[in-house]
């Protein structure tokens, strides 16, 4: 089992393309944990506003009577993608990886497979 600073390093270490990475309270808003981002790039802000996201697909799920459960929310843009995997099991209600990745160098595949690899062996 690996611990939140643990889980965060090996998102970077593991995954190619990975410059940031986030456990965050989807209750609160709050970042749990951060590696990666720096000055251009605000982990806290980001963790905040993809709150923002998970709390309105999961608003949107309810009013249409989805009973699925939410694996990863992908956000693509120009030069970035953004995956938030919703953690299920062991405490993990509640809370969400975020993971930053460099389009150009990230493989989304292997991405979320590494994510789900990390998920599993969080210990929250």
């Amino acid at each position: 089992m690996a611990n939140t600073e643990t889980a965060l390093k090996e998102c970077l270490s593991s995954i190619d393309g990975a410059t940031a990475a986030a456990l965050v309270d989807y209750t609160s808003g709050m970042a749990l944990g951060t590696i990666g981002g720096g000055k251009d790039f605000n982990l806290e802000v980001a963790a905040a506003g993809n709150t923002d996201v998970v709390r309105s697909k999961l608003r949107t799920m309810e009013h249409l009577g989805l009973k699925e459960e939410i694996e990863d929310i992908l956000i693509t843009l120009n030069s970035q993608y953004h995956l938030i995997r919703l953690l299920k099991g062991r405490g993990g209600n509640g809370l969400f990886l975020y993971l930053v990745l460099e389009a150009g160098r990230a493989n989304l595949a292997m991405a979320r497979h590494q994510l789900r690899r990390i998920e599993a062996d969080l210990e929250v």
